[in-house]
């Protein structure tokens, strides 16, 4: 019996390391600690591009970096994330059909961090970056 008990036990920590664990990066922003994630619960991570073109582009990868390309099509590569608490939970502000997030960006030229707007609009399913870029996606999460 003492045998089964340790085996869930183990099993279970296991389990929950595994299933549960939300990598969050802190970084520094005017002397300010702020803390990012990339998981959000939704399909942050891909391509985003303005309505009806095909550059200039920003690619998230779910690791946390990417690339932002300039109006003039240069590319940078950078590290991105969502803000969220020092234990991974997302803040945002809830709207009528939306949600609305801090992304934090900083290209790997650089050891400044800028934000900006990401938002979700589930009626449309769109994810809106920096207020221009776009990207369709799927809700896998609808029961």
């Amino acid at each position: 019996m003492k045998t089964i008990s340790l085996l869930f036990a183990v099993f279970f920590l296991f389990a929950t390391k595994s299933f549960s664990q939300v990598e969050v990066n802190q970084i520094t922003y005017n002397s300010k600690s702020r803390f990012i994630t990339t998981t959000i619960g939704y399909p942050a991570p891909g391509t985003y591009a303005p309505i009806g073109m095909k550059e200039p582009i920003t690619v998230l990868n779910p690791d946390g970096t990417g690339f932002i390309q300039s109006d003039d099509k240069s590319r940078k590569k950078m590290n991105w994330g969502i803000e969220c608490t020092e234990e991974g939970v997302p803040i945002f502000k809830e709207g009528f059909n939306s949600a609305t997030y801090t992304f934090w960006y900083r290209p790997n030229d650089s050891s400044e961090w800028s934000y900006s707007q990401f938002s979700i609009h589930f009626a449309k399913k769109k994810m809106f970056l920096m207020g221009e870029r776009v990207k369709v996606y799927e809700d896998y999460n609808v029961q």
